[in-house]
């Protein structure tokens, strides 16, 4: 495994920190804020995100519309209960159902996909907007009063670079929504180089509350709500009442509690941030 030169640095508080490696060499993690990263060297995004990614990679179910349009409409909500967009733009919306059913909630939307199999996917079946490119590049020549990002911020080449560009594509008072997987989650801790969220080929980044929370504010935001949630928040109720033996104890013993959301130990970080009226996070 070779280090790769562009991660040897915590994003969040620079160079001038130290850091240790974790679970067994595979990720370091700043000592300073608890930030971690993959340590092993990755391909350019355009060689990561071929068709292949969505098949060999476990995400062939991007494409499915019953898991997907449910998942979207969970998400929207949880959106809606912050912020009536106006003007949507979304970052790797892959299949492109997110932004569907956005676009029946009334809402104008676009995307931008680095994955030309998913963008193609999303214009030719969905009839949904999505230009292929990189959000950093095509971003800051687009204006949206919201910007979204599921699953997206632990795969850029620099978070700081992606949270720019969105924040120079918003309107002044704009939105941000976030989903990323939550390393100081439960479950991370429980499995270790088991957890699902690792995935060192595609996953340079990693998360917890605080460190996100940080990045964000750094990039001129203020952090309006931040929580976690269970993989089961994204499960339809038939499948997990159907399925609760096998995915309830885990969440009871490391959450005590049965609730898909939690303030910092579900599996994946929610955040929800905006541009102060100030123009500067507080």
């Amino acid at each position: 495994m070779s280090i790769d030169s562009r991660t040897a640095r915590c994003v969040v508080c620079g160079p001038r920190e130290a850091h240790l490696p974790r679970l067994g060499g595979l990720l370091r993690r700043c000592t300073a804020c608890g930030f971690s990263w993959t340590a092993q060297a990755q391909t350019e995004a355009d060689g990561r995100y071929d068709e292949d990614y969505f098949a060999a990679g476990g995400y062939d179910d991007y494409f499915r519309a019953e898991p997907r349009r449910f998942e979207a409409r969970r998400r929207l909500r949880w959106l809606l209960s912050a912020v009536r967009p106006k003007v949507l733009l979304e970052a790797g919306p892959a299949g492109g159902y997110f932004l569907e059913a956005a676009h029946h909630a009334g809402i104008t939307t676009s995307g931008i996909e680095v994955s030309e199999a998913a963008a193609r996917f999303a214009n030719e079946h969905l009839h949904m907007p999505v230009r292929h490119g990189y959000f950093e590049t095509i971003a800051p020549t687009l204006t949206a009063d919201t910007v979204c990002a599921f699953h997206v911020l632990e795969h850029v080449e620099d978070p700081r670079a992606f949270l720019h560009a969105a924040h120079t594509a918003l309107t002044p008072n704009g939105w941000l929504a976030l989903e990323v997987p939550n390393i100081a989650s439960a479950a991370a801790h429980r499995l270790g180089r088991d957890w699902p969220g690792l995935q060192p080929r595609y996953h340079r980044w990693h998360f917890t509350p605080d460190t996100l929370v940080r990045l964000v504010t750094a990039a001129g935001f203020e952090v309006v709500r931040q929580d976690t949630v269970v993989f089961r928040y994204y499960m339809p109720l038939g499948y997990r009442l159907r399925h609760a033996r096998h995915l309830l104890p885990a969440d009871l013993i490391g959450l005590r509690s049965p609730r898909l959301t939690h303030p910092r130990l579900g599996d994946l970080l929610r955040v929800i941030a905006r541009i102060p009226p100030t123009g500067r996070s507080s």
